[in-house]
Protein backbone atom coordinates (compact mmCIF):
# COMPACT_ATOMS: atom_id res chain seq x y z
CA UNK A 1 0.00 0.00 0.00
CA UNK A 2 2.81 2.39 0.90
CA UNK A 3 4.48 1.82 -2.49
CA UNK A 4 1.18 2.49 -4.28
CA UNK A 5 0.65 5.74 -2.40
CA UNK A 6 4.20 6.88 -3.14
CA UNK A 7 3.76 6.03 -6.83
CA UNK A 8 0.53 8.03 -7.01
CA UNK A 9 2.30 10.98 -5.39
CA UNK A 10 5.10 10.65 -7.95
CA UNK A 11 2.60 10.70 -10.82
CA UNK A 12 0.98 13.81 -9.37
CA UNK A 13 4.37 15.49 -9.01
CA UNK A 14 5.23 14.92 -12.70
CA UNK A 15 1.85 16.14 -13.90
CA UNK A 16 -0.11 12.92 -14.50
CA UNK A 17 -3.72 13.49 -13.55
CA UNK A 18 -4.97 9.96 -14.18
CA UNK A 19 -3.30 6.66 -13.36
CA UNK A 20 -2.08 4.93 -16.53
CA UNK A 21 -3.66 1.66 -17.39
CA UNK A 22 -0.70 -0.60 -16.85
CA UNK A 23 -0.20 -0.22 -12.99
CA UNK A 24 32.05 4.80 -24.47
CA UNK A 25 35.63 3.05 -23.52
CA UNK A 26 37.57 6.24 -22.94
CA UNK A 27 35.01 7.72 -20.67
CA UNK A 28 34.76 4.45 -18.76
CA UNK A 29 38.53 4.40 -18.32
CA UNK A 30 38.49 7.98 -17.13
CA UNK A 31 35.86 7.13 -14.55
CA UNK A 32 37.72 4.05 -13.39
CA UNK A 33 40.95 5.95 -12.84
CA UNK A 34 39.41 8.97 -11.14
CA UNK A 35 39.38 9.26 -7.34
CA UNK A 36 36.53 7.51 -5.62
CA UNK A 37 33.94 9.58 -3.73
CA UNK A 38 35.36 8.29 -0.47
CA UNK A 39 38.95 9.21 -1.28
CA UNK A 40 40.43 12.23 0.46
CA UNK A 41 41.61 15.09 -1.72
CA UNK A 42 45.32 15.32 -2.50
CA UNK A 43 47.21 16.29 0.63
CA UNK A 44 47.86 19.99 0.96
CA UNK A 45 45.83 20.80 -2.15
CA UNK A 46 42.34 22.29 -2.14
CA UNK A 47 40.86 22.11 -5.60
CA UNK A 48 39.15 25.33 -6.59
CA UNK A 49 36.23 23.50 -8.17
CA UNK A 50 34.23 26.58 -9.10
CA UNK A 51 37.19 28.17 -10.88
CA UNK A 52 37.94 24.96 -12.76
CA UNK A 53 34.33 24.64 -13.88
CA UNK A 54 34.36 28.25 -15.10
CA UNK A 55 37.59 27.52 -16.95
CA UNK A 56 36.15 24.43 -18.62
CA UNK A 57 32.96 26.26 -19.59
CA UNK A 58 35.10 28.89 -21.31
CA UNK A 59 37.02 26.13 -23.10
CA UNK A 60 33.78 24.58 -24.33
CA UNK A 61 32.62 27.97 -25.59
CA UNK A 62 35.56 28.11 -28.01
CA UNK A 63 35.95 24.35 -28.54
CA UNK A 64 36.40 23.17 -32.14
CA UNK A 65 37.21 19.51 -31.46
CA UNK A 66 34.25 18.25 -33.51
CA UNK A 67 31.80 19.42 -36.14
CA UNK A 68 29.04 20.30 -33.68
CA UNK A 69 30.69 23.68 -33.15
CA UNK A 70 29.59 24.67 -36.65
CA UNK A 71 25.89 23.93 -36.17
CA UNK A 72 25.15 24.74 -32.52
CA UNK A 73 23.97 28.08 -31.19
CA UNK A 74 25.12 27.98 -27.56
CA UNK A 75 27.14 25.29 -25.80
CA UNK A 76 25.48 23.70 -22.78
CA UNK A 77 28.15 22.87 -20.22
CA UNK A 78 26.02 21.95 -17.22
CA UNK A 79 24.24 23.42 -14.24
CA UNK A 80 23.74 22.73 -10.57
CA UNK A 81 25.40 22.11 -7.23
CA UNK A 82 29.12 21.37 -7.61
CA UNK A 83 29.13 19.63 -4.21
CA UNK A 84 26.18 17.36 -4.90
CA UNK A 85 26.04 13.61 -4.45
CA UNK A 86 23.69 13.17 -7.42
CA UNK A 87 24.44 13.86 -11.08
CA UNK A 88 22.09 13.47 -14.04
CA UNK A 89 23.64 12.87 -17.46
CA UNK A 90 21.68 13.03 -20.71
CA UNK A 91 22.86 12.50 -24.27
CA UNK A 92 22.99 16.09 -25.56
CA UNK A 93 21.24 19.46 -25.67
CA UNK A 94 17.98 19.88 -27.55
CA UNK A 95 16.55 22.91 -29.32
CA UNK A 96 15.55 24.83 -26.19
CA UNK A 97 18.83 24.07 -24.48
CA UNK A 98 20.77 25.16 -27.58
CA UNK A 99 18.96 28.50 -27.48
CA UNK A 100 19.43 29.15 -23.77
CA UNK A 101 22.72 27.42 -22.97
CA UNK A 102 21.12 25.61 -19.98
CA UNK A 103 20.56 21.84 -19.75
CA UNK A 104 17.07 20.35 -19.69
CA UNK A 105 14.90 23.46 -19.98
CA UNK A 106 12.38 22.26 -22.58
CA UNK A 107 9.38 20.02 -21.93
CA UNK A 108 11.62 17.07 -21.08
CA UNK A 109 13.59 19.29 -18.73
CA UNK A 110 10.46 20.48 -16.98
CA UNK A 111 9.50 16.85 -16.47
CA UNK A 112 12.97 16.07 -15.12
CA UNK A 113 12.55 18.87 -12.58
CA UNK A 114 9.26 17.31 -11.44
CA UNK A 115 10.92 13.90 -11.18
CA UNK A 116 13.67 15.40 -8.99
CA UNK A 117 11.04 17.08 -6.82
CA UNK A 118 9.20 13.76 -6.51
CA UNK A 119 12.18 12.30 -4.62
CA UNK A 120 12.13 15.32 -2.28
CA UNK A 121 15.01 17.19 -3.88
CA UNK A 122 15.29 20.52 -5.63
CA UNK A 123 16.85 20.90 -9.06
CA UNK A 124 19.45 23.14 -7.37
CA UNK A 125 20.49 20.18 -5.20
CA UNK A 126 21.79 18.15 -8.15
CA UNK A 127 24.10 18.64 -11.13
CA UNK A 128 22.79 18.17 -14.67
CA UNK A 129 24.87 17.79 -17.81
CA UNK A 130 25.14 15.79 -21.05
CA UNK A 131 27.51 13.47 -22.87
CA UNK A 132 28.11 16.19 -25.50
CA UNK A 133 27.95 19.90 -24.77
CA UNK A 134 26.65 21.03 -28.18
CA UNK A 135 23.39 20.12 -29.86
CA UNK A 136 23.59 17.43 -32.54
CA UNK A 137 21.63 18.51 -35.65
CA UNK A 138 18.04 17.32 -35.59
CA UNK A 139 18.49 15.98 -32.05
CA UNK A 140 20.18 12.86 -33.43
CA UNK A 141 22.38 10.68 -31.21
CA UNK A 142 25.90 12.06 -30.81
CA UNK A 143 28.40 10.36 -33.10
CA UNK A 144 31.21 8.36 -31.45
CA UNK A 145 33.79 10.97 -32.43
CA UNK A 146 31.62 13.73 -30.95
CA UNK A 147 31.25 11.88 -27.64
CA UNK A 148 34.99 11.19 -27.69
CA UNK A 149 35.79 14.88 -28.25
CA UNK A 150 33.63 15.86 -25.26
CA UNK A 151 34.62 13.05 -22.93
CA UNK A 152 37.49 14.94 -21.18
CA UNK A 153 35.03 17.62 -20.06
CA UNK A 154 32.51 15.12 -18.73
CA UNK A 155 35.17 13.00 -17.06
CA UNK A 156 36.55 16.10 -15.34
CA UNK A 157 33.08 17.17 -14.22
CA UNK A 158 32.59 13.76 -12.62
CA UNK A 159 36.08 13.74 -11.11
CA UNK A 160 35.65 17.15 -9.49
CA UNK A 161 32.09 16.68 -8.24
CA UNK A 162 32.71 13.09 -7.11
CA UNK A 163 29.01 12.18 -6.87
CA UNK A 164 27.85 9.12 -5.01
CA UNK A 165 25.19 8.46 -7.68
CA UNK A 166 24.97 9.17 -11.40
CA UNK A 167 21.58 8.82 -13.07
CA UNK A 168 22.00 8.32 -16.81
CA UNK A 169 19.01 9.46 -18.81
CA UNK A 170 18.15 7.33 -21.81
CA UNK A 171 19.77 4.64 -23.92
CA UNK A 172 22.64 6.63 -25.41
CA UNK A 173 23.94 8.21 -22.20
CA UNK A 174 23.64 4.90 -20.37
CA UNK A 175 25.49 2.96 -23.05
CA UNK A 176 28.31 5.51 -23.22
CA UNK A 177 28.80 5.75 -19.46
CA UNK A 178 28.64 1.98 -18.97
CA UNK A 179 30.47 1.12 -22.21
CA UNK A 180 27.85 -1.36 -23.31
CA UNK A 181 25.41 -2.01 -26.12
CA UNK A 182 22.71 -3.41 -23.83
CA UNK A 183 19.26 -1.85 -24.12
CA UNK A 184 18.04 0.65 -21.55
CA UNK A 185 15.27 -1.76 -20.56
CA UNK A 186 17.94 -4.29 -19.52
CA UNK A 187 20.25 -1.74 -17.89
CA UNK A 188 17.72 0.07 -15.71
CA UNK A 189 16.28 -0.96 -12.34
CA UNK A 190 19.69 -1.76 -10.82
CA UNK A 191 22.86 0.04 -9.83
CA UNK A 192 26.07 -0.42 -11.79
CA UNK A 193 29.19 0.43 -9.81
CA UNK A 194 32.10 2.27 -11.44
CA UNK A 195 34.99 3.10 -9.13
CA UNK A 196 32.73 3.62 -6.15
CA UNK A 197 30.10 5.61 -8.06
CA UNK A 198 26.67 4.04 -8.29
CA UNK A 199 25.21 4.46 -11.79
CA UNK A 200 21.46 4.10 -12.26
CA UNK A 201 20.26 4.12 -15.88
CA UNK A 202 16.66 5.11 -16.51
CA UNK A 203 14.43 6.27 -19.34
CA UNK A 204 14.92 9.75 -20.75
CA UNK A 205 12.21 12.28 -19.80
CA UNK A 206 11.56 12.87 -23.52
CA UNK A 207 10.63 9.19 -23.80
CA UNK A 208 8.14 9.60 -20.96
CA UNK A 209 6.44 12.44 -22.84
CA UNK A 210 5.68 9.95 -25.62
CA UNK A 211 5.18 6.82 -23.53
CA UNK A 212 3.29 7.18 -20.26
CA UNK A 213 3.93 3.49 -19.52
CA UNK A 214 7.57 4.39 -18.80
CA UNK A 215 6.70 6.53 -15.80
CA UNK A 216 6.31 3.70 -13.33
CA UNK A 217 9.70 2.14 -14.20
CA UNK A 218 11.32 5.57 -13.82
CA UNK A 219 9.66 5.97 -10.43
CA UNK A 220 11.08 2.58 -9.39
CA UNK A 221 14.56 3.69 -10.46
CA UNK A 222 14.24 7.03 -8.66
CA UNK A 223 13.10 5.34 -5.46
CA UNK A 224 16.30 3.29 -5.48
CA UNK A 225 18.35 6.47 -5.90
CA UNK A 226 16.43 8.22 -3.11
CA UNK A 227 16.77 5.31 -0.71
CA UNK A 228 20.49 4.90 -1.42
CA UNK A 229 21.21 8.59 -0.88
CA UNK A 230 19.16 8.76 2.31
CA UNK A 231 21.27 5.94 3.70
CA UNK A 232 24.67 6.93 2.30
CA UNK A 233 24.66 10.72 2.02
CA UNK A 234 23.77 13.85 3.97
CA UNK A 235 22.27 15.28 0.79
CA UNK A 236 18.74 15.31 2.16
CA UNK A 237 19.84 17.25 5.19
CA UNK A 238 21.45 19.83 2.89
CA UNK A 239 18.60 19.85 0.35
CA UNK A 240 17.01 23.10 -0.75
CA UNK A 241 13.75 21.31 -1.53
CA UNK A 242 10.80 23.19 -0.11
CA UNK A 243 12.94 26.11 0.96
CA UNK A 244 12.50 29.56 -0.49
CA UNK A 245 16.19 30.36 -0.55
CA UNK A 246 18.50 31.47 -3.28
CA UNK A 247 21.61 29.68 -4.52
CA UNK A 248 24.51 30.40 -6.76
Amino acid sequence: MKDAVEYLRFLREIGVETVPRPLAIQLKNALETSPSPESPSVKGVELDVVARFDEMAAEVLSCEKCGLRKTRNKPVFGEGDLHTDLMFIGEGPGRDEDQQGIPFVGRAGQLLTKIINAIELDRKDVYITNIVKCRPPGNRDPLPEEAEACHPYLAEQIRLIQPKVICTLGRHASQVILNTTESISRLRNRFHKINGIMVMPTYHPAYLLRNASGKRPVWEDMQKIRDFLKENSDMYQRSRYGRDTGSR
